[in-house]
């Protein structure tokens, strides 16, 4: 069960930090240990800034999950209309980038996420939800 989804916008620098703030507040209002609210704001703050550089802005729907007394989770999905992935394994691969970085986010967010899931459609645009749960 979802309860209280936010969504953000991002499209700035600016809203990249306000990503990272909305996530660590719900992470530490969950009750997340520091290593996993640091798996989880790293992996949000990796996809906020794939949205913003390759998507060309979009935005992030950030939902509080609890599913029974004892379990509870971030359900993180950042979408865009950018130009889309046209290889996602070949963008899953650590080391591959399109860019100038070091080709650690996509695939990093997936590692530090318990589950994760990816769409995108050359021309279309990409959507990419990452769950961690506490």
């Amino acid at each position: 069960m979802s309860i209280e989804p936010t969504t953000l916008p991002v499209r700035s620098g600016e809203d990249v930090v306000k990503v990272r703030q909305a996530v660590r507040t719900l992470a530490m209002d969950l009750g997340f240990s520091l290593v996993d609210q640091t798996k989880v704001i790293t992996a949000a703050s990796e996809l906020a800034r794939n949205t913003l550089t390759y998507g060309g802005g979009g935005e992030v729907r950030i939902e509080r999950l609890n599913q029974g007394p004892k379990r509870a989770g971030v359900r993180l999905t950042f979408e865009d209309r950018g130009p889309g992935i046209s290889n996602i394994d070949l963008a899953l691969t650590d080391g591959f980038t399109t860019g100038n970085g070091l080709g650690l986010g996509l695939n990093g967010a997936r590692k530090l996420s318990h589950e994760f899931d990816i769409w995108s459609q050359p021309g279309v645009g990409t959507r990419v939800t990452i769950t961690r749960w506490k």
